[in-house]
């Protein structure tokens, strides 16, 4: 059933198009930010594959209009079709500004905004795709077409402060360049919200008995976010900790090469200590249920998974990459390990879960942290700022 979402400053502001790979991205990272963009006066289109989120975004008052070549799958063609698809999408709707999200609708999204003469352009960079680790021929290709992207854009969000020297040197013009973070809603992820019958409920689901540690993990079942050394840390511990039990909630994504299988599912679970929960829209209720969150990626942005956790007072433990270290204060809200290191993460979740002080320290230290510096409203204050500004300067506010 469709919300009332009635505003009586609609449309007043324009037309804001924002352009995501995915429908979920629309819906669940980027949900609460439309919302308000909305309430702002403007009226917000989510462009991108369609899927099961179309449905929540127009009961918000969001339209949505499909790409049929968007995919997160390694496509040159599907992605040359989209850039083309794309622009015909901007030029009917005639936006006032396309918003972009990155890595490949920030990319074929500015080039096809700047082409169909957008007034404004703004992009905002989730974590560049290539880390001045990769290869030399990765990083080529990344950066080389960042700097070709940029050049149609009037500024650049960044969520991840490590990206901005990248970027510099990219000879982007420190005029577009602006560290938006990230953040989550700080309402819904409120400890002091959690109903804690619910909560032992949960735990019963999850296998837990008294004693049991529960170590939680959401995300995307893709090899990328580090499942490969989870495993191996929890065959481990299934030997040595018996009482540590693993709880893993997200989507399956095949359209990515590196996607986790049915059998790769099976083969994981026969371990004993793993249980994979799907899709959950109740993650709120969940990490109450986890006494430890681990992401053990081997690339981020500004992972929103491990705010919610801090939020929740639940410690993290994850790997030294970029955006983790944003999340994590090493030995005061958990632990940050190597990455592709699955001793060093069975070992960190040992011994929080065999030292409750230590534990107990840094949910609360979670919790302060989050709270200082997670707050969704800043990212959505920036943004509005931005639009403001660059409306501004055409003449158009």
């Amino acid at each position: 059933m469709k919300r009332n979402v009635s505003n009586p400053a609609a449309k007043s502001r324009g037309r804001l198009v924002h352009i995501t790979t995915t429908d979920i991205s629309l819906a669940l990272l980027l949900g609460p930010q439309l919302r308000a963009f909305r309430d702002a006066g403007y009226e917000v289109i989510g462009v991108s594959a369609p899927g099961p989120f179309v449905e929540q975004l127009e009961a918000d008052g969001i339209r949505h209009v499909p790409l049929r070549h968007a995919t997160r799958a390694v496509a040159p063609h599907r992605d040359l079709a989209a850039l083309s698809e794309v622009y015909r999408v901007i030029r009917d709707l005639a936006p006032t500004i396309v918003h972009t999200h990155n890595p490949k609708p920030g990319i074929y999204g500015r080039l096809a905004a700047k082409a169909a003469r957008v007034p404004v352009i703004v992009n905002t960079v989730h974590g560049l795709y290539a880390l001045p680790t990769d290869s030399f021929v990765k990083r080529s290709v990344v950066y080389g077409l960042e700097r070709i992207a940029a050049t149609a854009s009037d500024a650049e969000l960044l969520q991840n402060i490590e990206d901005l020297a990248v970027l510099r040197s990219l000879r982007i013009p420190i005029a577009k360049l602006s560290v938006l973070g990230n953040g989550i809603d700080l309402a819904r992820f409120d400890p002091e919200g959690v109903d804690r019958d619910r909560t032992e409920v949960l735990r019963k689901e999850l296998g837990a008995t008294d004693g049991d540690v529960v170590v939680g993990l959401v995300g995307r079942l893709v090899w990328e976010k580090g499942y490969r050394e989870v495993f191996s840390a929890a065959r481990e511990l299934a030997t040595t900790a018996p009482h540590i039990r693993f709880a893993i909630v997200g989507p399956t994504d095949f359209d990515k090469a590196d996607a986790i299988t049915p059998a790769d599912i099976a083969a994981a679970e026969a371990l004993g200590n793993i249980r994979f929960l799907g899709h959950r829209d109740d993650v709120e209720e969940l990490y109450p249920a986890f006494d430890l969150y681990v992401l053990a990626s081997h690339r981020e942005g500004f992972p929103r998974s491990a705010m919610e956790a801090a939020a929740m007072g639940v410690p993290v433990i994850a790997t030294d990459v970029r955006g983790c270290r944003q999340v994590v204060d090493h030995a005061t809200t958990g632990f940050l390990v190597p990455r592709s290191d699955a001793t060093a993460i069975a070992r960190a979740i040992a011994t929080l879960a065999d030292d409750p002080e230590m534990s107990a320290r840094m949910r609360g230290a979670s919790i302060l942290k989050a709270r200082s510096e997670f707050d969704q409203q800043r990212v959505i204050t920036h943004t509005l700022a931005t639009y403001d500004r660059l409306l501004a300067a055409r003449g158009l506010l």
